[in-house]
């Protein structure tokens, strides 16, 4: 029997379960809400990740000793080492210890993006990071959160955003799109109420979809926003400098870039400024359509540690467009 590989993609707003084959057929796939435990709790992490395995495994229709092995990123691992250990046993109850890993989902996007292959994968979703791997070295660079990192993700611009439009409110800059965009979003009646309307909520996951206004208000021709939007690519870049430097990539070797995550849904918007930025601080960089998905690249990494990676037709059938 042909060996089946279970990938998780733990992210800030939503987490996907996929279970594919050595050959890249799709025999499943699930999708529930989002698996940063700085939110959830730990306990409800535990209860989504068991539950999520439950569904995708019997719409897979296959038996949990049927996984030749299981790879789950999920956000923030790795940023408290306290809780390592207990992040590490989240699947025990499920799977034998030598038959998963738990990971940050920063793997999720390279093994995706990039297909495993060496470079460096950008993510720019709630929150972001960058990490790449050469010849089985690894780095990371940000990832620090959204207090006071997270640059140019989709939390970060919501904020910086919302921060524009406190200062058009108060006359403090000229007033663009931005504004008007904002009061329509809220149907605020006084600029103020933006403080209840956001304060009352402020759910990370909720507050970073905020960023999308950010995206109309800069397709609508507002300075501030496009602005934000240059910035953003610019600390984007930055991260993916940050990893090949700590890869040591040899100078003049083309650096393969890639990158996943809802700000990039934004399209040309932003990166066409990524690209120009990656020009100015990693001038060998390629930046490079992503090949898979994170959810896709979970699995083909669980394959990967299992010691059966996938082929170049496997990584072609799981391609988009090819049949999920």
């Amino acid at each position: 029997m042909t060996p089946l590989f279970l990938g998780i993609d733990g992210g800030g707003t939503k987490t996907a379960f996929m279970v594919i084959d050595q050959q890249g057929r799709i025999l499943a796939r699930h999708e529930t809400t989002t698996s940063y435990y700085l939110e959830i709790g730990m306990d409800a992490l535990r209860t989504l990740l068991t539950d999520g395995v439950h569904a995708v495994l019997a719409a897979a229709d296959v038996a949990r000793d049927e996984i030749a092995y299981a790879f789950a990123g999920l956000p923030a691992y790795g940023e408290d080492s306290r809780l390592l250990p207990e992040l590490d046993g989240l699947l025990a109850p499920l799977f034998d210890h030598g038959r998963y890993r738990i990971g940050n989902d920063m793997v999720c996007s390279w093994a995706g993006t990039l297909a495993g292959g060496d470079g460096i994968s950008i993510v720019a979703g709630t929150g972001s990071i960058a990490y790449g791997q050469l010849e089985g070295r690894t780095a990371r660079c940000g990832g620090w959160g959204e207090i006071f990192g997270d640059e140019g993700s989709a939390y970060w611009l919501a904020r910086e955003g919302l921060a524009a439009f406190s200062r058009m409110a108060d006359g403090r800059v000229a007033r663009g799109p931005l504004f008007d965009i904002v009061r329509a979003h809220f149907s605020l009646e006084h600029d103020l109420d933006l403080c209840a309307a956001v304060n009352s909520g402020a759910v990370r996951s909720r507050f970073a979809q905020l960023s999308r206004l950010v995206i109309d208000a800069a397709r609508a021709g507002d300075a501030h926003a496009h602005a934000l939007i240059e910035r953003a690519a610019d600390e984007l870049a930055r991260l993916a400098a940050g990893v090949a430097r700590a890869l040591d990539w040899p100078p003049g070797q083309p650096l393969p870039v890639s990158y996943s995550g809802g700000v990039f849904n934004a399209g040309a918007l932003v990166l066409d400024p990524l690209r120009d930025a990656l020009t100015r601080v990693v001038p060998h960089a390629v930046l490079t359509a992503p090949r898979l998905g994170p959810h896709v690249g979970a699995a083909v990494h669980a394959a990967r540690l299992a010691g059966r990676p996938l082929g170049p037709s496997a990584l072609r059938a799981l391609q988009p467009g090819q049949g999920f």
